[in-house]
C-alpha cells in the first residue's frame, strides 16, 4: 500500500482554511492532521476545541487525524466529537492510565493511536500494540513546526518498524516532524506509513498545494 498523507493544519492558509480543507479533500488527501495543545503538556496553544471540532464541516471524505498534546486527554473528547472515522493520538507522556484512554476512543467509533515523544522508548509501544491502529513517532518535540529533526529519529523509525513487525500486529507507523522533501523517502523505506506534511513539504513555499500534493506522493508510494 502507498504512503498516505496528513498535512499540518496548523501550516495552512489560517485565513482561508475552509477553503483549503475543501482543496485537500478535493485532491484525494486521506488525512487532516489536527494538534491540539493545552499550553502545559507543551508550551503553546493552537486550536481549541471548538475549532476542532468545527473542521468536520467542509470535509467529504477526507478524515480527521486529531493528535492530543494534552494532559489527561479524554478530557476534551466530548468537545471534539470524536467519533466514526477519526484517527485520534494520545501522548504516553501524557495520560495517567493510556491503556484506558485508547478504549475510550475505540468505544467512540475511532482509531486509536499512541504517541511518544523523542525521548521515550522506542519498545515502550509494545504494551499497546494490541490495541492500536497506529503509533505516532515524533521525529521533532512537540508543541512547534518548523524544527528540526532529532538526531537519530531515523533509526528510531527502523526500530519501530522492526518490533511491530516482530510482533506480527498490523499497526500503522505515522511521522511527525520534518517531514520533508529530503527525509519523505527515506521515512517511507524505512516502514513510515502515514505522514505528517507540515512547512517543509506540502505547506511551503515552493510549489502550489495540489503540486506538491501529488509530489509528496510520488515520494512515498
Amino acid at each position: 500500500m502507498a504512503g498516505l498523507l496528513s498535512p499540518s493544519v496548523m501550516c495552512a492558509d489560517l485565513l482561508h482554511l475552509y477553503d483549503e480543507i475543501e482543496k485537500l479533500d478535493s485532491l484525494g488527501v486521506e488525512y487532516l492532521h489536527i494538534d491540539f495543545m493545552d499550553n502545559k503538556f507543551v508550551p503553546n496553544i493552537t486550536f481549541d476545541t471548538n475549532m476542532v471540532k468545527c473542521f468536520k464541516k467542509p470535509m467529504k471524505n477526507i478524515k480527521r487525524d486529531i493528535h492530543i498534546m494534552a494532559f489527561k486527554p479524554e478530557q476534551f473528547f466530548d468537545a471534539m466529537e470524536i467519533g466514526e472515522g477519526d484517527m485520534v493520538s494520545v501522548h504516553y507522556e501524557a495520560c495517567n492510565d493510556a491503556h484506558t484512554v485508547l478504549e475510550d476512543i475505540k468505544n467512540r467509533g475511532a482509531l486509536p493511536c499512541i504517541a511518544i515523544s523523542p525521548d521515550t522508548p522506542v519498545d515502550t509501544v509494545k504494551a499497546f500494540l494490541d490495541e492500536v491502529y497506529a503509533v505516532l513517532l515524533m521525529t521533532v518535540y512537540p508543541g512547534f513546526a518548523g524544527q528540526p529533526m532529532v538526531e537519530g529519529s531515523m533509526d528510531r523509525l527502523s526500530e519501530l518498524r522492526r518490533i511491530i513487525d516482530e510482533s506480527g500486529k498490523d499497526v500503522k507507523i505515522e511521522v511527525d516532524g520534518h517531514v520533508s522533501w529530503d527525509h519523505c523517502g527515506e521515512m517511507r523505506e524505512r516502514g513510515a506509513d502515514i505522514f505528517v506534511a507540515g512547512s517543509s513539504s506540502v505547506y511551503g513555499k515552493d510549489y502550489p498545494l495540489d503540486e506538491a500534493v501529488e509530489r509528496f506522493y510520488s515520494l512515498v508510494e
